[in-house]
């Protein structure tokens, strides 16, 4: 196997070694390297601080995503609780007018525990909105694809301002394409993340994905919905940029914090509409170990960012 390969394969299988996890978190000294990594794609861990973030990033002429990390709460309790985070960030971004998205997983917020207790603490996030901004539901694991789109139904059913993340790398997603056509709401085009097996996903090294990906978005832009293109990849992006550009109704470019952002910027001189994407919490073992695990090359990144003081 190629070893880079190997190397973000080994990656997200950490990213989802809950008990890793929690050796390397329980180390006061090797926590607070993983913190040092984590900073640079990470907006703080607080409310306060990723709204920081947000503005900062507003004032260099990108919209902004915010999501409060975190996945796999499996008590109710605490799904509340996170749920609380999160309409406390809408809450003061709709008092403010931040032209900001908030994201997030539904497992965050109750999924994997009942799918009505996420479906309530996704309206009260809404709620929260008041309409001043959208609710980005964030892509998961296969496993739990067919209960997100079920929330996500029931949300835009009732009026809400909601949008929905579709991983090009599913073999189901052409058909899920279909259901989501049939549904208001912005559709958030990604490659996908995550550890699937090739039954269930082409791997990110496929090179028929950007094939698939080119697919998507453009019968997304021809259906006349809102698209956003989360990529880094840019040969990618200008491919399908030349193909939709002139059917797409509205469309912008969203790349993460940390990772897209010279290119981000050259997107926004050009005259497209972009958005950077600001992840807050002390749960984002899960988000960076994903991160790095997209482009190995980010693994000096990381050996940078452990020998910075």
């Amino acid at each position: 196997m190629d070893s880079r390969l190997e190397a973000a394969q080994t990656l997200r299988r950490f990213a989802l070694d809950e008990e890793l996890k929690s050796v390397v978190m329980g180390d006061a000294r090797l926590a607070a390297l993983a913190r040092r990594v984590a900073a640079r794609y990470v907006a703080g861990e607080s409310v306060e601080q990723a709204l920081g973030a947000a503005r900062s990033i507003v004032t260099r002429g990108h919209r902004v995503s915010v999501e409060y990390a975190g996945e796999s709460v499996r008590h109710g309790e605490i799904a509340d609780a996170e749920a609380s985070v999160f309409v406390e960030l809408a809450a003061e971004i709709a008092r403010s007018q931040t032209p900001a998205t908030v994201s997030g997983d539904l497992s965050h917020i109750g999924l994997l525990v009942d799918r009505g207790l996420a479906l309530e603490n996704a309206r009260r996030i809404v709620t929260a909105l008041g309409g001043a901004a959208t609710f980005m539901i964030s892509a998961e694991g296969s496993d739990r694809t067919d209960a997100v789109l079920d929330v996500y139904e029931e949300l835009v059913a009732s009026g809400h301002d909601v949008g929905i993340t579709l991983q090009a790398r599913l073999h189901r997603s052409p058909g899920d394409l279909d259901r989501l056509l049939r549904l208001p709401g912005r559709i958030r085009l990604v490659k996908g993340a995550f550890l699937e097996p090739e039954e269930i996903a082409l791997s990110r090294e496929d090179p028929r994905l950007a094939d698939r990906y080119l697919s998507l978005a453009t019968a997304i832009a021809a259906a006349g919905r809102p698209l956003t293109l989360a990529t880094h990849d840019e040969p990618l992006l200008r491919r399908v940029l030349a193909d939709v550009l002139n059917s797409a109704q509205d469309l912008e470019i969203e790349m993460l914090m940390g990772l897209g952002t010279d290119l981000l910027d050259r997107l926004r001189d050009e005259g497209f509409t972009t958005r950077e994407y600001a992840v807050f919490g002390d749960q984002w073992w899960l988000y960076v170990l994903n991160r790095i695990a997209e482009n190995p090359d980010r693994l000096f990144d990381l050996v940078a960012d452990l020998g910075s003081s």
